[in-house]
């Protein structure tokens, strides 16, 4: 399989974002978003999913976050998917469960080149720290719109927010890394009885 890399950078009113990704890579992040609570969550999508990962984002934090979490979301789905080119040759389904103490999440992704997000994460409480955790839903909706990808992220339970969040980027990560290796028995053949993704 070749090098499964990309570089992508959006700049709007609100935000200038530049993410680079590897997908084949070994786990490595370099995060600079202004908001460490999402780096920490990135850098788990890049160590679970063995995936390299760099992004640097400027946005409006002044007024919230809102608009960087979701452009950055749309930027790394975009580098996600001129990443994964025609996607012969994958598994393409991926799935994981992960636990963190009381807290468990399951994910579940297909790139099916359809984007889909079906989201039931009932955090808790609403901030980690000053990090609003509705803004996830916003990532990963930019995600998946850009990448064209239908995405199932369940957490299962959980008591703590922090915990909850964790799991949820973890089995994503995992998920990922899954649904994105190379399936022996399709190489070179495109997972789909359509002839495309």
């Amino acid at each position: 399989m070749a090098k499964r890399t990309a570089s992508v950078e959006r700049k709007t009113l609100e935000t200038d974002i530049r993410v680079s990704v590897t997908l084949d890579g070994s786990g490595k992040s370099e995060l600079d978003t202004g908001l460490p609570f999402l780096d920490h969550m990135i850098d788990q999508i890049a160590r679970h999913g063995l995936m390299d990962i760099s992004i640097v984002a400027k946005g409006d934090l002044h007024i919230d976050a809102h608009h960087t979490v979701e452009d950055i979301g749309i930027t790394f789905g975009q580098a996600v998917r001129e990443a994964t080119g025609e996607r012969k040759g994958i598994v393409r389904y991926g799935h994981a469960y992960v636990p963190l103490d009381e807290a468990l999440s399951r994910v579940v992704i297909d790139f099916s080149g359809r984007p889909g997000l079906i989201w039931s994460v009932p955090f808790v409480r609403g901030r980690v720290g000053d990090f609003d955790v509705d803004l996830f839903h916003e990532f990963f909706q930019g995600f998946v719109n850009h990448a064209l990808v239908t995405l199932h992220i369940d957490n299962l339970r959980g008591e703590n927010a922090h915990h909850q969040a964790e799991t949820v980027f973890k089995a994503f990560g995992r998920a990922v890394r899954m649904a994105l290796s190379a399936d022996a028995g399709m190489a070179g053949v495109t997972p789909s009885t359509k002839g495309s993704l």
